[in-house]
This record gives C-alpha cells, structure tokens and sequence, in this order.
C-alpha cells in the first residue's frame, strides 16, 4: 500500500513537471508564418530569369504584335542557367514564361503566340519542360512568373480571358513537376495589340482577375505553393515598393488582409498587421529586366550587390535576383562574374562565427530553464532560442568573447513561428571597459544584419529595448567581413570638365581615357580635367595600404554640352538637367497641360542616332511614361523620329536610351505625352543625345 502511495506521488510529480515544461514555452503571438511561407523565407536567396520576344526586339515591354519567327535563341541552354545559379548559391530559379507580350515559351495549347511556332527547335521545343528538368538535376526549385496582363490575346478585358488565363495556369501547374512560387505582375492595363485591335484597355485589376478562385485553383493543384500578387488581392508574399534592391531598415512581415496598401507600407509592413505577409526584394542585376547589348559594362559591380544583401537578406526579406538570358539563349559571362564574386564575399564575410566559442547570458531567461537560455542562440539549431518570461519585454544578452577581437557585422535572428516580436535593439562593445554603442535598429524577424566600422572589444552587448511580447531570438552571429572598395563615381559637366569621386578619403584614384583597363600604373587622378568630344573613361579606386582595388567605374560620355541652351526657358535652375549630376532635378512649370515640350538647342548641328533620358532620382514624380521626340535644323521644321512609351519606368528609374535612324540636327524636342501618375508634372534629372 505504502510502494502504491510512493509511485502516486511520484507520477503526479511527473505529471506536474511535464506539464510545467509544457505551458514554459511562449505562446504565439500575432500572425505567424505557415509552413509554405516558412519554407520559402528559408531559402533566402533565389534567380529570376526574364527572356522572350523582347530579348530580341531590344524592349522592356512588348506591345503584343511581334513576330514569332524572331525568337530563336540556337545556343539556348536550360542547363547551363541552372549551373550558374547553383554555383551563385541560390535555391530556385523564378522563370517568366509568359510578359506582357503574351508571348508563352511553353507550348500552350490556348494561343499561338508561342515556342511552337517559333523557328528554334522547328517548333518542338518547350523551355519550361526544360528548365524543370536541368532544376531537378541541380537541386533548385522552380517558380514561374505568368503576367496577368496579355498585350497580344484579343480576350484581354472580357471575361472569357479568366478562363484563358486559367487555363494557362493550369497547364504550368500540372505539367512540370513541384512548383514554389508563382508570380504575377501588378501592370495590368493600357495600350496593346489585342489581336488586331490595337487600342487601350482598362481594367480593375481588384475584381477582374477573380483572385480569389484564380487562388483557390493555385492551391488545389500545387499545394506546397507560395503567390506573390501585387494585384490587389492578398498573396503569401508582398512587393516592397521598389525595384532597386532594397526594402525598409524596419520591415514589419505584416499587413492588414484587406485594403489598399501604400507603397512606404509596402516598404515597411504594418507592425499590427492582421496577416503574415513578408517581402520579397525584387531586383535585377543589370539596369534592365530584359538583356539590351548596352548594358553588358552596366552589370551591378560586387559592393552595390552586397549592398543589396545587406539591404534584403539583412532586413528580413528574401532576395529575388534577375539574370536577363541573352540573344544566344545563355546567361552572359558578364552576369556570372559578378555572382560567382557575389557568392565567394558573402561566404568569406560569414565564414566564422565568432560568438560559437564564446560565453553568453543573459539578463532574464524564461523560468530559468536551460532549455531556453541564451547559449540556444549559438548551438547551431534553429529550432532553439533564447526566451524572456511573459512580462519581461526589455532583455539584454552578453556575448563574452574571451580576448580583444576585432568585428564589423552583428547578425540576429527570432524564432518566427512565433511572431515577430522585437521593435528595437541596440549593439554595443566593451571597449577599454566602457560600453560604446555600435549600432541601434528596429525590427529584426527572420534574420537582421547590422553593418559598422570594425571595433575591437572583449565583449558584445545585445539589449532589446522594445518588443510586443516577450522575444524569442534562435540564432545570433558575429563576423569581421572583409573590406571591398567601391567603384569611384564619375561625373561629366555642362562644359565637358570630367570628376572623379571616390567613396572614401583614404583611396587613390587612376583612370584611362581609351577603353583600355586601368591599374595603379595608369594615370593618377589629381582633379577635374577639361575633355571634348566623345570619351570612354574607366577608373578604380586603389588602397595604397593593401593594394586592393576597386572595381572598375565605366562611363561613356557622348559630345560635350557646353554650347547647349534650354529654348525658350529663362529659369536657370531647368540647366540642372544638363549639370552631368544624376543627383539634380528640375521640373516643368506647374501650370503647363500635357503634351509638354522640352526643347534644347545644341549649338550647332550634329549626327543625332537617339537619346537619353534620366527621371528624377530623388522624388518619385514626374516620370514620363509615353513620349515623343522630334529633331530640327531650324528649331521651325520638326521630324518625328522616335515614340513610344518608357517601359517599368516607375518601378525601375534607371535611365531610358532610345535609339533611332541617323540624321543630321541642331535641335531636339523631347515631348511628355503621360506620366506615371496620370498628372501634368513632368520632371528631369538629366537629357543627353547620342551621336554617330
């Protein structure tokens, strides 16, 4: 009788403290993650690929009316796409396979407008089929990116292109294996060719496409699936308002499920949204999405790529990064450079975590229990964390690394099953014996990277100043990244003087001025030199400590601008736009009704094949969306020699160059038929020509 007692209160004990562990865990808290969404954030880094008509008529945009028989890329190698992208460390490729154009590269039954009657492959060939395949040779998964806007379908605005377009849909989900991530557009609407119509449809992209069956068919047929949709109904993922590479420093992974969504939230998510929805950083690696010749000395140089790391990755997003495959079907060697680079720094800055050896603790840990105390931060589990008691919201963690070590990079990350929790942070250093504060930030979730100068401090003090509930942090990290110098910025003004500027004091600058690559034995730069003509500069910036250099700056200026005049025009801040600085702007009176014209006079006549123009780069107004451009000898008799509109021009603000048929011409109009936001307000960094 006394045993049976004995064992009754010691399986009530057992029970009681089974019990206790059970309850000890934080509960969630706000929106959380589900498994798709967790899975995808878990892959951090992936490719999209743009290829199609447009590679080869020279566009960003196609109008719909292209022929089929332009498309035949012969040296075009799904394989050799996977390859570079594994190599570049990424974890899925995101195919477009059908733009705006419409035009498919998969042999859709529902459209001609397609491979299958393209010369490559005589018409047999299916690209997508292709690239599953050399994707489940690599490892990668697969995306696809279908644009809900159709330029070429005479459907397009009815509704028997729903069924079109799901009908497409289905196709792409049935027929190639596991698919990760959908992707659609948000340019939806406008001018087209619609088979044969050649008008302007309208449509409201929040009711017309029906998106929530279109996502209800999603779901039926690739379970495992995440939708991004800038289309007005809520996907699994968000844009972040900018192609440019970046989103917000604070980047809550909520929004509300219903409701328009601005773009600053877009950039910087809502702290008490209702739904989980985290951001995807959306950028090419190249100014364009689609290859254009030109740009192949424009590829992004390894410190803007690793900017953008740091400005995605390091903010809790993913990084969607573009490679446009070129004419002959390939990624460009140009392109696999930079993200081999890419890759081998951001391995070399992560290479060794100096917090796994150190000894770490913290200000409160839940219940005192080890199962969450704050070395869970640095066992390499990512299912363990560092937890505070329910009402304990301000915590700090103490990373004691044993001697004076020098460091630059802080990295942390929450268990966001959870929720995201923390609002604030700060990072300090004993150094001396005294505390001095490296960086502060707001939100952290999935992963935040912090960047400063290199300190060196016997220990590193993480403090939570702010948090929703009480945080729950898996992983923390500590890295001395090397130091990769930037490209020098190089300017050419109004009268033709070139400037060269290197990101920081302590470099060296050397340059050439024709074409040919420069090194510490090339000209050394000094100060701002006077040039006419035509001019091929390159310059890097050189460490005379270390002897590393830069990569390399290249700029080519056309003919000098001192000789021109803004016609018509007495405001001196409207020659801004011909200053060479990308960083000034001038926009048009406000009281002018489109069209409006801007007409320059050159000073004396010149062999004009295109031009240059260069949208505001401070504000986002004023973008020109459709323009026309005129020439002149005599400022009286005008030549229409080029229209059209500027493609993703309010997404991507790089510069637009136009090119067209040569001739000889003192004076250019450029005239603004539409901007971006359907308003007069027409604005200008920068207008340039180019000659012959």
């Amino acid at each position: 009788m006394i045993r049976k007692i004995i064992w009754g209160i010691m399986f009530s004990s057992l029970l009681i403290g089974t019990s206790y562990a059970q309850t000890l865990a934080p509960k969630p808290f706000g929106p959380v993650p589900n498994e798709n969404q967790m899975k995808w954030q878990e892959m951090e880094y992936y490719s999209f690929l743009h290829f199609s008509l447009n590679t080869f008529t020279d566009q960003e945009w196609g109008n719909g009316d292209e022929d089929v028989k332009l498309f035949n890329p012969k040296d075009l190698d799904c394989r050799q796409w996977a390859r570079v992208c594994k190599e570049a460390g990424m974890k899925g490729i995101i195919m477009v396979v059908k733009h705006h154009c419409g035009f498919c590269l998969w042999p859709s039954k529902y459209t001609g407008f397609s491979v299958k009657n393209s010369p490559w492959k005589d018409g047999k060939g299916d690209i997508v089929r292709e690239l599953a395949d050399a994707c489940k040779e690599y490892g990668l998964k697969l995306g696809i990116y279908l644009s809900p806007w159709d330029r070429n379908s005479a459907d397009y605005g009815k509704p028997e292109y729903i069924t079109y377009f799901r009908n497409q849909l289905t196709e792409l989900l049935t027929n190639y294996g596991p698919i990760f991530e959908v992707w659609f557009d948000g340019a939806n609407g406008g001018s087209g060719y619609y088979g044969g119509a050649r008008e302007t449809r309208r449509i409201d992209r929040r009711t017309y496409y029906d998106w929530q069956n279109t996502y209800k068919l999603i779901r039926k047929l690739q379970p495992d699936i995440v939708i991004w949709n800038d289309g007005g109904d809520r996907g699994d993922l968000r844009w972040v308002g900018t192609e440019a590479g970046y989103v917000g420093e604070t980047n809550w992974s909520l929004l509300n499920a219903t409701g328009d969504v601005p773009e600053d939230m877009l950039r910087y998510g809502v702290e008490n949204g209702d739904s989980w929805v985290p951001g995807e950083v959306n950028t090419s690696i190249r100014p364009g999405w689609f290859y254009h010749t030109y740009e192949d000395n424009r590829v992004k140089t390894l410190p803007q790529l690793m900017n953008t790391y740091y400005s995605s990755i390091g903010r809790n997003a993913t990084l969607l990064l573009n490679f446009p495959i070129d004419t002959r079907g390939l990624i460009h060697e140009n392109d696999i450079k930079a993200s081999k680079d890419f890759a081998a720094a951001v391995k070399e800055a992560f290479a060794v975590n100096l917090a796994e050896k150190a000894k770490v603790s913290a200000s409160n840990v839940r219940g005192n229990s080890k199962e969450f105390g704050a070395e869970k931060t640095i066992d390499g589990n990512k299912d363990t964390y560092w937890a505070t008691d329910d009402m304990v919201i301000k915590a700090s963690m103490i990373v004691d690394l044993g001697k004076p070590t020098t460091f630059n990079r802080f990295l942390v990350q929450e268990y966001i099953r959870l929720g995201q929790r923390v609002k604030a942070f700060t990072i300090e250093a004993l150094v001396d014996g005294n505390w001095k504060e490296l960086a502060k930030a707001t939100t952290i979730g999935y992963k935040r990277i912090l960047r400063f100068p290199g300190v060196k401090a016997t220990q590193v003090r993480f403090t939570i100043t702010d948090s929703k509930s009480c945080p729950v942090i898996s992983n923390l990290g500590i890295y001395n990244a090397p130091q990769i110098l930037t490209a020098p910025a190089v300017v050419r003004n109004k009268s033709g003087e070139i400037i060269i500027i290197p990101v920081d004091t302590e470099s060296v600058v050397y340059y050439t001025l024709d074409g040919s690559p420069p090194t510490a034995k090339s000209k050394k730069y000094e100060a701002p030199f006077q040039t006419e003509g035509k001019v091929e500069l390159q310059a890097i910036a050189c460490d005379p400590s270390s002897g590393q250099s830069s990569p390399v700056s290249r700029e080519k200026f056309d003919i000098s601008r001192k000789d021109w005049k803004i016609v018509g025009l007495e405001n001196e801040t409207a020659n801004r736009i011909l200053d060479g600085n990308p960083s000034t702007a001038w926009h048009q009176l406000k009281d002018l009704k489109m069209p409006i014209d801007l007409v320059i006079d050159l000073g004396m006549e010149q062999n004009l094949c295109g031009f240059r123009y260069l949208p505001d780069q401070m504000r986002a107004t004023g973008y020109i969306s459709n323009y026309q451009f005129y020439v002149s000898k005599d400022n009286s008799d005008w030549k229409l020699v080029d229209e059209g509109e500027f493609a993703n021009i309010n997404n991507n603000p790089e510069v637009q160059i136009k090119k067209f048929a040569a001739l000889m011409a003192r004076y250019i109009k450029l005239r603004a038929l539409k901007n971006t936001r359907g308003n007069d307000d027409v604005g200008y960094a920068e207008i340039d020509v180019i000659t012959k």
